[in-house]
């Protein structure tokens, strides 16, 4: 049997101390450090989810963008095989000057 000293009674004035029984059979209670509510357990088990959309949501922005020449230029032209699909080099018949 274990006592504990606990001042946070509220029926005891603060300057006296009533050992608080605690059983070792009870709940174990401890630290579980978070950020804005959110656990590295939750972090861990909506990680493949929030991967899943991430990757759906930067597709379909490369998708839409991909006529910008910009877009093509610095990102998709990286690719190999997109090199060839994106490169728009007029050729020199259709060159009027």
């Amino acid at each position: 049997m274990s006592f504990q000293k606990n001042s946070q009674v509220p029926w005891t004035s603060g300057s006296v101390n009533w050992p608080v029984y605690k059983s070792k059979y009870g709940p174990k209670y401890h630290y579980q450090p978070h950020f804005g509510g959110i656990t590295s357990t939750k972090l861990v088990r909506f990680a493949p989810t929030a991967v899943g959309f991430g990757s759906v949501a930067l597709f379909t922005v490369i998708f839409f963008a991909s006529g910008i020449p910009r877009i093509q230029d610095d990102i998709l032209k990286k690719f190999p095989g997109l090199d060839r699909y994106y490169d728009r080099s007029i050729p020199a018949s259709d060159n009027p000057f």
